[in-house]
């Protein structure tokens, strides 16, 4: 993500270079720590098979699937009705066994890890400050803020996550993963520039904020906690990974690598409102709590990334999908979505290495509005058959 050495430096983001060739295979080109199967892995039973449209609507445009599918790079397409796959195909070098990079889709699933750790009593309140439990500077961005506008993105730390920009916040985070860097120094020394609770300003800060108050507040590595309290529940097929900053900490903000069905079952843990087999894996009122924008800087339109306002809301490091009708997602750079439509009892995952992406900050690059439709549109069509 910088111009100086990197962890990132031979995979050479956000150039136009085609991706599919590292994404697939980032935990091994990289430090990480791994995720072991299951010892009760849940594999989703098949339900009836479904075509995906042949187009879909796109402020009134028609826009054609197949076409929409190559040009993001697709490397996996899975859909779920009801907990059934209805729909499943890969691409590229996507595969059903296949650990892809989550990018930001992680935040989501260090989400539901603070709401775990919240109920067993590893943290207090959200309402804490955060600096309670982590190192910050005096004065800093996190020093005296709330876990839970940490939670909301609404820190108030200053940041610019314009992927074009080689000088941009998130570039100077991409190389604290270099040699000699700290993800946990580049967190203690963050700048404030806003109060915070005032605006939902996108950060890949706050949510390495939150992996470091994990690993402080249970006294375990992010991926211990996480095999105990996801993926072993869940039921997880295949073996995941977690890269690493050259000190040992997990890339909280985005760097789990987890096959497409494994990715599905935090989407589907979610439409359950927590509960899996039986066992409330994650508390129902911290999923209730998630997926709704809780302050007006949270609601649709207002949350902003790289200086733009979005058409989305935010709750618990989710995104709520604009069009009221009650649909979030998980995303991440690159167009990685778990997508889940509550109401058409659907979850699709789509696993992506879009080579434009983050060449600018715009539609014709990022595909951002187009993910949307189509995902809205394969949502409507799955529930209609």
């Amino acid at each position: 993500m910088s111009d100086n050495p990197s962890a990132f430096a031979a995979v050479a983001l956000f150039t136009g270079a085609p991706q599919h060739e590292n994404f697939n295979r980032l935990h091994h080109l990289l430090p990480s720590s791994r995720l072991v199967a299951s010892a009760s892995p849940h594999q989703f039973p098949d339900g009836p098979s479904l075509d995906l449209p042949s187009t879909f609507d796109l402020d009134g445009t028609a826009v054609d699937t197949e076409h929409f599918l190559d040009v993001t790079d697709t490397a996996a397409l899975l859909v779920l009705r009801n907990g059934e796959v209805v729909h499943e195909q890969y691409r590229l070098t996507g595969g059903r066994d296949v650990q892809w990079i989550s990018w930001s889709v992680a935040k989501s699933f260090v989400s539901a890890l603070v709401g775990i750790a919240v109920e067993q009593g590893h943290i207090g309140s959200i309402n804490d400050p955060i600096s309670n439990y982590i190192d910050t500077e005096p004065g800093s961005a996190y020093d005296g803020v709330s876990i839970k506008d940490v939670l909301q993105m609404s820190s108030g730390a200053r940041w610019n996550e314009d992927y074009s920009d080689r000088t941009s916040d998130v570039a100077r985070l991409g190389a604290a993963m270099a040699p000699g860097g700290s993800l946990d120094e580049f967190v203690a020394s963050a700048v404030g520039e806003v109060p915070p609770g005032t605006v939902c300003q996108y950060n890949s800060t706050d949510t390495q904020a939150l992996g470091a108050l994990l690993v402080r507040a249970t006294g375990r590595s992010i991926t211990d906690y996480m095999q105990e309290h996801l993926y072993e529940p869940l039921g997880m097929e295949s073996d995941g990974y977690w890269l690493l900053d050259t000190l040992g900490r997990e890339m909280a903000f985005g760097g789990v690598n987890l096959t497409a069905r494994d990715f599905a079952k935090l989407g589907e843990l979610y439409r359950r409102g927590g509960e899996w087999n039986g066992h409330q894996v994650v508390p129902a009122a911290w999923v209730a709590s998630s997926i709704v924008p809780e302050a007006p800087h949270l609601e649709w339109g207002n949350p902003v990334i790289a200086g733009e306002s979005l058409d989305n809301g935010y709750g618990y490091q989710w995104w709520l999908i604009h069009g009221g009708l009650d649909q979030y997602s998980a995303i991440g750079i690159y167009n990685q979505w778990v997508f889940v439509s509550p109401h058409d009892g659907v979850t699709i995952v789509k696993l992506s290495a879009t080579r434009s992406y983050g060449t600018t900050m715009g539609e014709e690059t990022n595909f951002e509005a187009h993910h949307e439709a189509f995902l809205q549109s394969v949502a409507a069509h799955v529930a209609a058959h």
